[in-house]
């Protein structure tokens, strides 16, 4: 898909049907994300890829927005391994940044996705064993979206380049 396009197009989807997204598919995006940039390159980021029943299962305990997603990515971050400067870290950044790259290129291969912080992460690090250097960033269901799911009405609402740029 035509760049522009898809970053004008994209939309979070709310409704997923039950139809499985295919390795092949997974590994593209993962690989999307493996080459996003990162703080010195340290590459901090841990990803999750949760889609047997009994994952789903403790993904549904964990948050009520999986939306039927048969697969939900974990896009986490190393905080030991991420840059940091006295207490400044970049891991939760070099994350979101990652997990960008991966939604951007599930939408190009035409995998529709969402990006979820409503999640407990206490519950999550605990159902996944997730040892405490690893922060969870968000979760992004994946898969294709029902014939019915249409974006939220605040989706194409936005702010004039003139009330968020400014030119010195």
């Amino acid at each position: 898909m035509e760049y522009e396009r898809l970053i004008k197009e994209r939309f979070s989807t709310r409704k997923f049907k039950d139809d499985m997204v295919s390795e092949d598919l997974i590994t593209k995006i993962l690989e999307a994300g493996n080459v996003a940039p990162t703080a010195k390159n340290y590459q901090p980021q841990k990803i999750y890829v949760v889609k047997s029943s009994d994952g789903i299962e403790k993904i549904d305990k964990v948050t009520k927005c999986r939306y039927n997603a048969p697969v939900v990515l974990i896009v986490a971050s190393d905080k030991n391994i991420a840059w940091s400067n006295g207490d400044y870290s970049t891991y939760e950044m070099d994350a979101t940044i990652v997990a960008t790259h991966m939604m951007l290129e599930a939408t190009n291969l035409g995998v529709d996705n969402i990006w979820i912080e409503l999640f407990d992460k206490n519950m999550l690090k605990k159902e996944f064993e997730i040892p405490n250097n690893i922060e969870p960033i968000c979760l992004m269901p994946i898969g294709y979206r029902t014939d019915d799911c249409t974006p939220s009405p605040l989706h194409s609402m936005r702010k004039d380049l003139k009330e968020i740029v400014e030119y010195k």
